[in-house]
């Protein structure tokens, strides 16, 4: 049956590739995971808003497992999974990803969090907008997508910040240990040139 539309991308688009260092500004950077960052996994996913938003905890052998699926996602293309790195000492501070990865469609789910240390700086919006400039731009993907509880007001001001217009609300779409939330679903399009309020 012939096809009526070619693939945006095709397999390989992603996994041909190295995967990129991405500079958010002249102190943070965007880096894949090693093996050294599993304590400092550890040590978010203590935190209680981050087990809330993203429902798990891990002990150390867990996050080093964590870390090598992390590792060997960019090969798979269907995700692609980065550290945010403060660049004064190379630790991390947060993770950032494209998950679901859709090479014929041109789209991905963008995925983050933040250690609570580092929420003060903003560091969210800038690494947000910096994956989704690259990802929207030389990898050649067309549309990302940003799901949150409406509870997590705070992912809402990340979605707004880095150029995601939001486009409903899916009901009961996701179960937190709290019960089930209703999700924003925010998009950002090649489409929609976007100026940043953040600097």
């Amino acid at each position: 049956m012939p096809r009526l539309v070619d693939p945006l991308l095709l397999p390989g688009s992603v996994a041909s590739i190295q995967q990129p260092l991405l500079e958010i500004d002249d102190r943070f950077s965007i880096r894949p995971w090693a093996i050294d960052d599993a304590p400092t996994i550890v040590v978010a996913y203590s935190d209680p808003e981050i087990q809330q938003w993203h429902r798990r905890s891990l002990d150390d052998f867990e996050a080093q497992q964590m870390v090598r699926i992390w590792r060997g996602a960019w090969q798979g293309e269907a995700d692609a999974c980065w550290a945010i790195e403060n660049r004064l000492d190379g630790l991390a501070v947060g993770y950032i990803a494209l998950h679901r990865i859709d090479l014929e469609n041109g789209a991905a789910q963008v995925a983050y969090w933040v250690a609570p240390h580092a929420r003060s700086a903003g560091v969210a919006s800038k690494a947000t907008l910096a994956l989704s400039e690259w990802a929207l731009g030389p990898l050649g993907l067309h549309r990302l997508e940003l799901l949150h509880s409406v509870h997590n007001h705070a992912s809402c001001h990340v979605a707004a910040n880095a150029g995601f217009a939001i486009e409903g609300t899916l009901k009961g779409a996701l179960e937190h240990p709290d019960g089930w939330h209703d999700m924003h679903l925010h998009a950002r399009l090649t489409s929609k040139p976007f100026r940043s309020p953040i600097s």
